[in-house]
Order: C-alpha cells, then sequence, then structure tokens
C-alpha cells in the first residue's frame, strides 16, 4: 500500500495550461463537417436549378398569353382559360443587339 501512495505522489499531476493541450475534433468530427457540407451544397445546386425552372415556365407562360391577346394561338384550352386567372409578370425590356465585329 504503501508502494501505491508512493507512485501516486511521484507522478506529477496534469495541468490544464491550454498553450500545452491539444484540442482537436477528430476524424469523427471532420466526417460530420464534411456531411454537412456536402448537404449544404446538394441543397444549393438543388434550389438553384428549382428557382431557374419556375423562372422559365413564368417566360413561357408570359409567351404564351401574349400569343393569345394577339390572336396567333390556334389551341383551344389557352383561349378558353381566363387571362386574369393570373397576374401578369412584368416585361422584360429588350436586349440591345450585339456590337458589330471590326474589319480585319
Amino acid at each position: 500500500m504503501n508502494k501505491m501512495f508512493a507512485l501516486m505522489a511521484a507522478t506529477p499531476s496534469p495541468t490544464d495550461d491550454p498553450s500545452t493541450q491539444f484540442y482537436s475534433p477528430g476524424t469523427l468530427g471532420f466526417i460530420f463537417t464534411f456531411i454537412m457540407v456536402a448537404g449544404a451544397v446538394i441543397l444549393i445546386f438543388d434550389m438553384v436549378k428549382r428557382v431557374r425552372r419556375v423562372r422559365y415556365r413564368a417566360e413561357i407562360q408570359e409567351r404564351l398569353e401574349a400569343e393569345a391577346a394577339e390572336g396567333k394561338t390556334a389551341n383551344p384550352t389557352m383561349d378558353a382559360a381566363p387571362a386574369a386567372s393570373k397576374p401578369a409578370a412584368k416585361k422584360k425590356p429588350e436586349r440591345p443587339a450585339p456590337p458589330t465585329k471590326p474589319q480585319r
């Protein structure tokens, strides 16, 4: 028993000095962080795809309504649908013509 007390007394107690300690989340922390980042990237790409799809559908609907108003379309389902069911989207300004190429 005395030997055990002698060993315990001879063993230095650990210090809690932050400059001597190395704190790391380890492999499990890296894997968890990687999964979270990968999930966020996947969600961002999916959201961009969905927003683009909604924008294209609105542009196509706007074109169809403009054609129906001009009387160019022969689609009876579009003519039968009320034009005031959806609010009209803002019309985009026309793009300017591209600059001419320089002569060589």
